[in-house]
């Protein structure tokens, strides 16, 4: 007996792969229902691993205090990243890049301490405990898209400065801020495709057989309908 999903399901899950966004504005001035964000962090708690480590850490930001002192952090390191992008400064400038004061829900996302004691699948990939925290935000992210959530993942802040504030241990590292809430529509697009800033490259482009570089022949060259650009 096969235990894949049934059709329906199977386009609920591409649905929310492909319809997934990364979130900076129009945030519903609304609360998330009770139980709501518990589901979404159990989703992200539900994320592979290597060597079942868990290094994720989740810090829920309730103290509108603490909330303003990250948005200061993001707006400094804003105008820092801005004047390091030369000719294009004006055009990062004009976009929105987070939506820490308007989102329903702010949690930072931290990597935990101690990791060198977890030598299981990291002895020469030591980095796959970064992985493992992205595996974990993309679930949280899927499962916000299938509830209705907006999810924007917040990069631009000083992580030394954030850890700080969190009164983080020794040895975590902090891998930027998620802003959850309602929004009223997701965009067909990528904001940073819509304005221009960049584009998807075709999955041709990524994929190589055998040896770097070398293209493989069986992707098709256009995207299917039914797959829309996420980001």
């Amino acid at each position: 007996m096969s235990d894949a999903f049934s059709e329906a399901e199977q386009r609920g899950v591409y649905r929310a792969i492909y319809s997934r966004r990364d979130v900076r504005s129009r945030f519903r001035n609304e609360p998330l229902p009770e139980g709501m964000l518990e589901r979404l962090l159990r989703a992200a708690h539900a994320a592979p691993s290597v060597g079942l480590m868990q290094p994720w850490r989740f810090v829920r930001i309730r103290s509108q205090s603490t909330r303003r002192a990250i948005y200061s952090l993001v707006a400094e390191e804003r105008l820092r990243t801005a004047d390091a992008l030369g000719e294009r400064r004006e055009q990062f400038l004009d976009l929105k890049v987070e939506a820490i004061r308007e989102c329903a829900e702010l949690v930072v996302i931290g990597l935990m301490d101690r990791r060198e004691e977890h030598v299981f699948g990291r002895r020469t990939l030591p980095q796959m405990d970064v992985a493992s925290v992205g595996c974990a935000v993309e679930n949280l992210w899927l499962a916000a898209r299938a509830e209705g959530v907006g999810v924007g993942w917040v990069s631009i802040l000083d992580p030394v400065a954030v850890a700080d504030l969190l009164a983080m241990p020794k040895g975590s590292e902090v891998l930027g801020a998620l802003c959850l809430g309602f929004v009223d529509e997701f965009d067909d697009r990528p904001a940073l495709e819509k304005a221009g800033w960049a584009s998807r490259a075709p999955l041709t482009d990524l994929v190589f057989e055998d040896r770097w570089g070398q293209p493989t022949s069986d992707l098709q060259a256009a995207a299917p309908k039914a797959e829309s650009s996420s980001g």
